[in-house]
């Protein structure tokens, strides 16, 4: 049965540049190649969940340009319900500038636009929608007063919500005790405990750390090195899948919106790291955001 999954969060058009290597401060790279694609960390979880078999509605506001009205129509291919997508008649839509080097790392620069708008209002507009998911998801490139009425929305319906605390800022423990799943990085996760996240053990220093503020299930991913999983009851190691890395936009992404999926569905914990893994994993080999997200189908043949 296909799970409801409700994903609230930004929406950007990326514009891309792969170089040799990343600029630094008062350099000028020549010779890139330029791109766009859709974009934004909660588009890009909605589409992921979307494309890895979930039943997705986005809550979101675009701009009234031509950005947001490609925006929709992508999110409509992808069968996304975009009833709660507000067009907003006084900001653009977000954009977010991007440079790809050799490796594939990134480094990005995000004007939110209509993000910013996106208002504790326009989540108790949506509070029925919200209330009847099975798994809500949400990320911080919207205002986190935002965030924070809708996990209080979905706490008070027991509804499974998952956190991915990206781009990182503090957060106090009223917000972190709405939240079951918790997906730091290695950055968020010393961002929000202090502790500097460089081994599977200081991982699991964080994780501890952030489940002693009221989170039940913290995973903190770390790129090619894997993803720790930690419960009340138990931690699990999950490893990487090695593939040659194109790309990293988005990766944080596409493991958050399949992990979605696998968690709605009712998978194991670790058996859903793992298949958000594989997701993510094979975003990386494609450039761009939302047209490196795999489908279902690539999600299992990797597995």
């Amino acid at each position: 049965m296909t799970r409801r999954i409700v994903v609230i969060g930004s929406s950007n058009t990326d514009m891309i540049i792969k170089i040799d290597h990343i600029p630094r401060p008062g350099e000028t790279v020549i010779g890139g190649t330029f791109s766009t694609a859709a974009g934004g960390k909660g588009a890009n979880q909605a589409v992921a969940a979307a494309r890895a078999g979930g039943r997705v509605t986005f809550i979101a506001r675009v701009g009234d340009d031509m950005f947001g009205r490609q925006a929709l129509d992508g999110f409509r291919a992808d069968g996304i319900d975009v009833s709660h997508v507000i067009i907003d008649p006084d900001a653009p839509s977000g954009v977010a500038s991007i440079f790809v080097d050799a490796k594939g790392q990134n480094s990005i620069a995000v004007a939110g636009g209509a993000n910013a708008n996106l208002s504790p209002d326009d989540i108790h507009n949506a509070a029925d929608v919200i209330a009847a998911a099975d798994i809500l998801v949400m990320q911080l490139e919207t205002p986190v007063e935002t965030v924070r009425a809708a996990a209080q929305i979905a706490r008070d319906n027991a509804v499974t919500v998952i956190l991915n605390p990206a781009p990182a800022q503090p957060l106090d423990k009223d917000l972190l005790k709405c939240i079951s799943i918790l997906t730091p990085n290695e950055s968020e996760a010393e961002l929000l405990t202090g502790i500097p996240v460089d081994s599977p053990q200081a991982a699991q220093k964080a994780a501890d750390a952030l489940r002693a503020q009221g989170v039940n299930v913290v995973i903190v991913t770390m790129g090619e090195n894997g993803a720790l999983l930690s419960t009340q009851n138990a931690s699990a190691f999950v490893p990487a899948f090695k593939v040659d890395a194109v790309d990293a936009t988005a990766a944080g992404d596409v493991f958050n919106g399949a992990l979605a999926v696998a968690v709605a569905e009712g998978a194991p914990l670790p058996r859903a790291v793992r298949f958000a893994s594989a997701a993510a994993a094979l975003s990386v080999t494609k450039l761009g955001a939302q047209p490196s997200a795999p489908t279902r189908a690539v999600i299992e043949h990797m597995i």
